[in-house]
């Protein structure tokens, strides 16, 4: 059995700050039950036979001491008694190892399903968007909260098969001597309800502690994530002593769970014990009276420790499903407007065998742009005035456009809503004339491929970073390498292509990482290169070599770029010149620098802060 303290720490910080989801707890419960309904089913009928072999101890127990001392005729002789033993162990072994053989999977599929929902939400979001809370604390949805519903599913059998057992454990006993049966149970009762009353203030100590392990989680990554900012500042003492503080938090709330939930789990475990001694306390009077046996003095100490663990586990299990409750409140809300349902909507998984091929999306005719336009596009971000405003822009096929402007004039918020990473407020944008309605999903390859100013490498081979799921057969990375101008680092590498990175990308230049993205980029062969300052961790011979090679390509590539560079500008059909999030000027660079103050100002290297948007 998943026998378990009914105090026992749980996932979830504190219940004051989750949305009620409007649909019951049960029903995310049922909805993982009905996912693998042959594990939950044979997890139980393992239960039953395991319970079966316990009551068939206590029945053997009886007749063996009854044939030692005679105190009562025996249904069976030794022999059988034997047999029965047996079998009754081979029953419980059996029940034990198909619990095990249904738990792991049952657990670990709902598991995954569970993760696969909520990352497939997380990654429909815009990227501006995508979390609703610190990535600590997502973090935490995905290692703890998960595993909240699974094993509740789980404790229903336990509960069932607990509720079979007891309730004819009572009736032998009952059968047996209705008197003290009686009696025993009455203290038992009592004690578990008196500790079951106790349950709110358990609760408030676990929420504290959920709470501040959440918020240690949360600190180690902004730390991991700033770690460079920080030596910078010389804050590595500071941050430190801010990590011993919330350790030391975390430590005294753990602290205080974890004391009342022992004194708590003391009275539970012994509760069975103080029944048994007033078992034994009325069993010698009777035993005197010829009323009661040695053998049914066997059968009830057998009967009783389960019986008090099945009273005491339904405690556990009603506040487990408080927890539980938390627990969905919490994944609901990483969906963010997503139907609370799509949390346990079934689906494939895939762990066991071979992985599923990740399919490839060949560019078909239909992919091909001719015209981007964007008209009135506008957004703002939250409680700020900071942003872009009312943007027109229109991309020809072949175009090689170049938005520029100062620091936070709106360059990379532009591209951001563009490519749906941010929600745009207004306005609209048509690919060859038609709306589109959802940029986050239409802009991928093969339409377009994007290079963010700080690209994202991951703790993996630079092949596979290149591909990131891509069937190389299907793939001219060496193309894709050249066009980056990143023959010669391939040599210097340890290992070439196979070369582990590390996380993101330590193992690498800056410069490298930006070129490794934009190898990344052109291996997709999309209609729309989007480029975001890709040349600004590049020297001035680099950037030359990767436009040209990039303008010698067989078809003519068309290029939304943002970049403040005299060599992209030089390259230029268009050039958009922002300032405060909007148009300030556009046109080619020689008509600009004769009539555009802000593009002269560009041009001589005055690219600091605008008063503008990022």
């Amino acid at each position: 059995m998943r026998r378990g303290s009914a105090f026992s720490t749980a996932s979830g910080s504190g219940m004051s700050d989750v949305p009620d989801v409007g649909v019951p707890t049960w029903k995310f419960i049922w909805g993982l039950i009905r996912f693998r309904p042959w594990h939950f089913l044979f997890n139980y009928l393992a239960l039953v036979a395991r319970m079966i072999g316990m009551l068939m101890v206590g029945l053997i127990m009886r007749d063996f001491f009854n044939l030692l001392t005679d105190g009562a005729s025996a249904g069976f002789t030794l022999p059988t008694l034997i047999a029965l033993l047996v079998a009754s162990a081979v029953g419980r072994m059996g029940g034990f190892w198909g619990l095990v053989r249904m738990n792991r999977p049952f657990i670990f599929h709902n598991h995954t399903l569970l993760h696969k929902n909520l990352m497939e939400r997380i990654l429909e979001r815009p990227g501006a968007r995508a979390l609703p809370e610190s990535p600590g604390e997502a973090i935490s949805r995905f290692r703890g909260d998960v595993n909240e519903l699974p094993l509740f599913a789980l404790w229903i059998n336990d509960l069932l098969g607990n509720a079979l057992f007891t309730v004819i454990a009572v009736a032998i006993m009952m059968s047996i001597n209705a008197r003290i049966t009686l009696i025993a149970f009455v203290p038992l009762v009592i004690i578990v309800t008196v500790a079951n009353s106790a349950t709110s203030r358990i609760q408030a100590y676990r929420q504290a502690t959920r709470r501040a392990s959440g918020k240690v989680t949360g600190f180690i990554a902004e730390t991991f994530g700033a770690v460079q900012a920080i030596k910078v500042a010389r804050s590595e003492d500071r941050v430190i002593d801010q990590f011993e503080k919330l350790n030391e938090k975390r430590r005294q709330a753990a602290l205080k769970d974890r004391l009342f939930t022992e004194l708590l789990d003391s009275i539970f475990r012994n509760s069975g014990n103080f029944s048994i001694s007033i078992v034994l306390l009325l069993a010698a009077q009777s035993l005197q009276a010829g009323a009661f046996t040695v053998g049914d003095f066997a059968l009830f100490v057998s009967y009783l420790q389960t019986v008090t663990g099945f009273v005491s586990f339904i405690g556990f299990v009603w506040a487990r499903y408080k927890q539980a409750g938390v627990a969905v409140g919490r994944m609901v809300r990483l969906l963010q407007g997503a139907p609370p349902e799509t949390l346990v909507k079934p689906g494939p998984v895939y762990l066991n065998g071979k992985l599923p091929d990740i399919p490839y999306t060949p560019k078909t005719p239909a992919d091909r742009l001719e015209t981007l336009t964007l008209s009135g596009l506008t957004f703002h971000y939250p409680n700020s005035a900071r942003g872009i405003d009312n943007i027109n822009l229109t991309l020809k096929r072949g175009a090689f456009t170049v938005v520029t402007g100062r620091i936070g004039s709106g360059k990379t918020t532009l591209l951001r809503v563009l490519l749906g990473l941010l929600p745009k407020d207004s306005g609209e944008i048509r690919w060859n004339g038609q709306v589109v309605d959802q940029p986050s999903t239409f802009f991928v390859p093969p339409r377009s491929a994007y290079t963010a100013q700080v690209p994202r490498l991951f703790s993996d081979t630079l092949r596979e970073n290149l591909l990131l799921g891509l069937p190389e057969a299907q793939v001219d990375l060496s193309q894709a390498i050249h066009a980056a101008v990143m023959e010669q680092d391939l040599e210097e590498l340890e290992h070439n292509l196979d070369t582990l990175i590390g996380p993101k990308g330590v193992k690498l230049s800056g410069g490298q990482n930006q070129r490794s993205a934009a190898a990344r980029m052109f291996a997709r062969e999309p209609e729309l290169f989007i480029f975001d300052d890709l040349s600004s961790a590049l020297d001035v011979e680099t950037e030359r070599t990767l436009w040209e090679r990039l303008f010698a390509r067989p078809a003519t590539p068309t290029c939304l770029v943002v970049s403040h560079r005299r060599t992209a500008l030089r390259h230029a059909d268009h050039i958009i010149v922002l300032k405060n999030g909007r148009v300030e000027a556009e046109g080619q660079l020689a008509d600009l620098l004769e009539r555009s103050e802000e593009m002269r100002r560009l041009w001589e290297g005055d690219v600091g802060q605008s008063n503008g948007s990022g």
